[in-house]
């Protein structure tokens, strides 16, 4: 098994934790996902997991049997729901603690219903762009009024203060242009659109990647979920589709929905500030962002970011991002 059976990442390593189950019997794994954290056995077959752990999401609970062919803690197994769209809820207090202090030995239990059922939180819906893109960003607008009202499209020019752009599906107001100079500060760019969220959550975007409307339409759920949770950054898997083909840099998560109080930080390759605590973070499966990108633009990109911030730069990236996808 090369790609996690869960999140699909690559990550894959040595481990020496345990789980402990509800028998009091204690099962150590050899292999972690260093990514969503799932556990399993050497040798194991990633189909098999994958289908026995789906068919345990089906229901109204989830209880980790010890002859299950892997292992999760709570967290893990709220990661695992999305994936089918659903999501989870802690069933005592105990439970709840070992969802917020991950990875638990504690075995996973819960209660499991479909996101689109649960309680929504609003998101705001915000885009980074060129001047030249800017009217096919807000021609490509319409559909998301289906799951948000309040949208901001922040562009790399001369500074000018927000203004309202009349959309079909949009209550009037709801879709406002501003512009400032990127200045060659990522993160900077994204707290000034962050800024800009009127709703508790917002969703960001850049001009070259694109999320479904079905797939954001459970952006609100799942913001609700992580509320629940005490995380603040929810990460999305990134299909980096170069030239019209899809790239090994798979899942490539990115945390694009935060709260409205979260920042980023690092000038290039920037990230959601969350004061080194990975755990007010969680992964959601159920939709990827496609980023469309040309050749010309991948080799040009490391070169521009490594002059932008030497050493964090990423310019090995270039040639990972060229490679064909492969399971």
């Amino acid at each position: 098994m090369r790609r996690c059976f869960v999140c699909l990442a690559d990550t894959l390593e040595p481990t020496d934790r345990s789980i402990a189950y509800e028998d009091g019997v204690r099962r150590r794994f050899p292999v972690a996902c260093a990514s969503c954290g799932v556990l399993f056995e050497r040798g194991a077959d990633e189909a098999a997991c994958w289908d026995h752990l789906a068919a345990h999401l089906a229901g109204e609970t989830f209880r980790l049997a010890p002859d299950a062919p892997y292992g999760l803690d709570l967290y893990t197994l709220r990661t695992a729901a999305t994936r089918l769209a659903r999501g989870i809820r802690a069933l005592s207090e105990d439970d709840r603690a070992a969802l917020l202090r991950p990875h638990a030995e504690r075995a996973a239990r819960g209660g499991l219903v479909d996101l689109a059922a649960m309680p929504k939180a609003p998101v705001s819906l915000g885009v980074l762009c060129r001047p030249d893109d800017l009217q096919s960003v807000l021609g490509g607008l319409p559909p998301h009024a289906a799951w948000t009202r309040d949208v901001a499209v922040l562009v790399d020019a001369p500074e000018a203060p927000p203004e309202t752009s009349a959309l079909a599906g949009f209550p009037p107001g709801a879709v406002r242009v501003a512009a400032r100079p990127l200045a060659g500060d990522f993160a900077a760019q994204r707290n000034a659109l962050q800024a800009l969220a009127r709703q508790t959550w917002m969703l960001q975007l850049d001009a070259d990647e694109a999320l479904s409307p079905a797939t954001a339409g459970l952006l609100p759920a799942l913001a609700a979920l992580a509320k629940e949770g005490a995380a603040v950054s929810i990460g999305l898997p990134r299909r980096n589709v170069v030239d019209g083909v899809l790239s090994d840099v798979y899942p490539d998560v990115q945390y694009r929905l935060n709260h409205a109080t979260v920042r980023f930080q690092g000038r290039v390759h920037e990230r959601p500030d969350l004061g080194g605590d990975w755990r007010r973070s969680i992964i959601a499966l159920h939709g990827s962002i496609d980023h469309r990108l040309s050749r010309a633009h991948v080799a040009a990109r490391s070169i521009r970011y490594e002059a932008l911030d030497p050493g964090r730069g990423r310019v090995e990236e270039a040639a990972a991002l060229l490679q064909v996808y492969r399971l």
